[in-house]
């Protein structure tokens, strides 16, 4: 398949577009991250997220460690075309590195956030295998 509607993106200057990670059967927004031109073409072909990790400047093949997978369901661009939207079935229920189902877990709340949602599993015992 070609790969030329990778160019109907408008990328950043650092080669990246935002992506928000919504459960397609709740509609509740899991997470947000960002992907590159081979993270998105990637997951376009595996049909699973992988998204591109600032923090260690790699692509991240999302449950690759915990096992908690985003299986895509269907990929949207915006009007702009430069925010991506992924329906995804959340492998695990855990879409958060702290256990949580979502990592969007504090709301604020008079001057404060405040923690809505439970840990669902020890970070502990998903990351057993990363170190």
């Amino acid at each position: 398949m070609s790969q030329a509607w990778l160019n109907e993106i408008k990328w950043t200057d650092d080669g990246l577009v935002p992506v928000i990670a919504q459960n397609s059967k709740t509609g509740k927004v899991m997470m947000f991250a960002w992907m590159s031109r081979d993270s998105l073409a990637e997951t376009v072909a595996s049909g699973c997220a992988v998204y591109w990790s600032r923090s260690r400047q790699k692509l991240w093949r999302k449950g690759e460690v915990s096992g908690h997978q985003q299986v895509v369901k269907s990929i949207r661009v915006d009007c702009d075309a430069d925010v991506i939207l992924l329906e995804i079935e959340q492998k695990g229920g855990i879409a958060c590195h702290t256990g949580r189902e979502s990592c969007f877990y504090r709301r604020f709340h008079r001057g404060v956030w405040e923690t809505v949602e439970p840990v669902l599993k020890d970070p502990a015992e998903i990351y057993t295998n990363s170190k």
